[in-house]
């Protein structure tokens, strides 16, 4: 089974969604699930992870009641407020709604925050162990700046699930990926530290990228995660910018011809299926 451990749907005539700026006009429309089922026919991949794109408590559930009704959502990874004290409340209202079974984590746009050391601040960290208490994981949407600050929050909370997603946006398009490639690399101890092999093409040129240039950062991956700790993702609508739904399976499939077929069969759905608990 493959699992697309990461996509979106969103519509901006309902909800503002400020990220979706001119550069991006693009995708600046309407993406659901009658949008990104074809695709999914077409590649093989059965189920799904939709994740968040706005600070919107209200927006998840709403994700929550679709997965309720389209079979091949199998998980959501939502928003709630961690910097508020009821944590542990927001999560037990959304999985008490329509769906609310669907919830398998919680995500937050952390590099999007002025301050690198966001995810270290006392009701953040309250939070995020509220998540782990929950039995749920939490997604990391980060920069290179922020895998410091990510690596002391992991090294607090063991008995969290934390999922890196898009392997920390490696600056490929610009090809400064010294500070990257070590502060990734100190992950590779943490057995409870997951990342998604997801979002790459749109952090190389957009008009330009090959697999070849993508491979590197795949491959340190590898080494630092092992096949056991990595997820697909396509990262759709995003990938849109650069690459189109087949071509983001496909090229996955390329970057981890390395891998035995069991370990390929992990990276592509059945880590996902593990550590989200789908």
């Amino acid at each position: 089974m493959i699992v697309d451990a990461h996509h979106h749907f969103w519509d901006p005539g309902e909800a503002d969604d400020p990220w979706l700026t001119d550069d991006l006009a693009v995708i600046r429309r309407r993406f659901g699930p009658d949008d990104l089922a074809p695709e999914l026919a077409v590649t093989g991949v059965e189920a799904t992870v939709l994740v968040q794109t706005r600070s919107s408590q209200d927006e998840t559930a709403d994700f929550l009641a679709l997965a309720a009704a389209i079979p091949f959502i199998a998980g959501v990874v939502g928003w709630v407020d961690l910097t508020e004290p009821t944590v542990a409340d927001a999560i037990a209202e959304l999985r008490a709604g329509p769906g609310g079974q669907h919830l398998v984590g919680i995500r937050h746009q952390v590099h999007d925050e002025p301050d690198a050391e966001w995810l270290q601040r006392d009701d953040v960290v309250r939070g995020i162990r509220a998540v782990g208490a929950a039995g749920l994981a939490y997604d990391l949407l980060l920069r290179p700046r922020e895998l410091p600050a990510a690596l002391e929050l992991a090294e607090r909370l063991p008995d969290t699930r934390f999922v890196i997603d898009h392997l920390a946006k490696p600056p490929i398009a610009t090809g400064d990926v010294a500070p990257w490639r070590s502060r990734i690399g100190t992950f590779a101890r943490l057995e409870h530290v997951a990342c998604k092999v997801s979002g790459l093409v749109t952090e190389a040129d957009w008009s330009s990228w090959t697999a070849a240039d993508l491979q590197p950062f795949v491959d340190h991956a590898i080494d630092v995660f092992g096949p056991e700790r990595l997820l697909f993702g396509s990262d759709w609508p995003v990938c849109l910018l650069a690459a189109t739904y087949p071509q983001v399976v496909g090229t996955a499939g390329t970057l981890l011809e390395g891998l035995s077929d069991d370990e390929l069969a992990a990276v592509m759905g059945g880590n996902a299926a593990r550590i989200y608990g789908l």
